[in-house]
């Protein structure tokens, strides 16, 4: 293959995360996409970027007072167990 077509590791990560924001050109997602057939390490990081991306975009759950207050008291209090 040509040189022009391979990328390293961590162009294809940098290339990863303009794709999650639209950023990346047409020729880039080409060449990421190449890279992500042979690379495992780097389909793990596409693979987690993603669901990363997809966590921060729903809506948030909002928590009563007690309920903050009940969740905050059993991690110290797990938190205390491991310690």
């Amino acid at each position: 293959m040509n040189n022009k077509i391979i990328i390293p590791c961590e162009k294809a990560n940098h290339v990863c995360d303009k794709t999650q924001y639209k950023e990346a050109t047409l020729w880039e997602k080409i060449k990421l996409n190449i890279h992500l057939i042979y690379c495992n390490a780097c389909r793990g990081y596409t693979k987690n970027n993603s669901k990363l991306t997809k966590l921060m975009t729903k809506k948030p759950i909002v928590l009563e007072y007690s309920e903050k207050e009940s969740l905050k008291s059993n991690f110290n209090k797990e938190l205390t167990k491991h310690q």
